[in-house]
């Protein structure tokens, strides 16, 4: 019972989320029906048992109304420089509220995704605009992974990643 307790994010886990990742957020409405989302930055409890997602409310309308409606999600982090890949995935998720310090955290995650984007040939200043959200506009999404997944391309990908592992 104790496994079952354990949190399913480790510390180098933990640290990748949080760096400069392409982060996409997904949630499912009625009939199945996909909306999805593109993130501005991450933290994870310290305890590691809780992710929140920073995103532009504007821009996520559609994850959040979801969101709201069943607190199902799944979230994919991928460094683009080498594709490793992980997936988590809650059915807890709630919009809360923002925390001390979210406002620059989304700041700093959005100049180190674009700054690990520029030597692939991405243009900095793309990468800002689609990335873009008002101080205002800034919502969080908090979830209790229950899954997560191994998603980096290879003989892995798709292997569940084990609790306290």
């Amino acid at each position: 019972m104790t496994q079952a307790l354990s949190p399913l994010l480790d510390e180098d886990q933990a640290r990748f989320i949080c760096g400069g990742v392409s982060i996409s957020a997904a949630a499912c409405r009625g009939a199945g029906l996909p909306s999805m989302a593109r993130a501005t930055g991450c933290r994870v409890a310290a305890d590691k048992r809780s992710i929140t997602i920073l995103l532009s409310a504007t821009a996520s309308a559609g994850l959040i109304d979801d969101v709201r409606r069943n607190g199902a999600i799944a979230v994919v982090f991928s460094l683009p420089a080498d594709h490793r890949t992980l997936q988590f995935k809650g059915g807890d998720a709630r919009v809360v509220p923002l925390e001390p310090g979210d406002e620059a955290l989304a700041e700093r995650y959005v100049d180190a995704f674009a700054g690990g984007l520029a030597p692939l040939g991405y243009p900095t200043q793309v990468i800002r605009s689609v990335l873009a959200c008002r101080a205002d506009d800034l919502t969080a999404i908090n979830f209790t992974p229950s899954a997560g997944f191994l998603q980096t391309p290879g003989p892995d990908a798709g292997n569940a990643l084990r609790s306290g592992a």
